[in-house]
C-alpha cells in the first residue's frame, strides 16, 4: 500500500464557514491535505488526483511496484484534455526502470490508459 498526501479543495462558500473559521472574499477555497491509500497491484487510476500531484505519484507507484515484483502496470489517466496522459509520458520516458509504454487497447481503456513495461533486472529494492 502507498499512502500519498493528497491536496482536496475545499469548495464551501464564505457563508458556510462558522465565525472563527471565517475566510476573506478573496481567498474563499482553503487547501487540505488528506492522506490517501493505493494499492499496490499494477493498477494506478489518476482520476482523482490532481495534475501538480501526478509526477511524484507515478513515480513512487513505479517504484512500489518493483518493490513487489510487479512489472505489468496499467496507469489511468482518462481522455480528458489529455493533460494527465502528457505528464504521466513524461515521467515514465524519464524513469530508468520503464521498459516501454503505450496506449491501452480499446478493451482496457484505451487512449485512457497507459500500459506499461518494467525492467525486471533491476536490484530488488526491499
Amino acid at each position: 500500500m502507498i499512502v500519498m498526501k493528497k491536496n482536496r479543495s475545499d469548495k464551501r462558500k464564505l457563508e458556510d464557514f462558522p465565525e472563527t473559521e471565517k475566510l476573506d472574499e478573496e481567498n474563499q477555497s482553503e487547501i487540505f491535505e488528506e492522506a490517501v491509500e493505493i494499492p499496490v497491484d499494477g493498477l494506478l487510476d489518476l482520476h482523482t488526483f490532481q495534475p501538480r500531484e501526478v509526477k511524484e505519484l507515478v513515480s513512487d507507484y513505479i517504484e512500489e511496484c518493483l518493490k513487489h515484483e510487479i512489472y505489468d502496470l496499467r496507469i489511468v489517466h482518462g481522455k480528458g484534455t489529455g493533460t494527465l496522459k502528457a505528464i504521466v509520458h513524461s515521467v515514465l520516458k524519464k524513469h530508468p526502470e520503464v521498459l516501454s509504454f503505450r496506449d491501452a487497447d480499446p478493451h482496457s481503456g484505451g487512449w485512457g490508459a497507459t500500459l506499461v513495461t518494467l525492467k525486471k533486472d533491476n536490484k530488488k529494492k526491499k
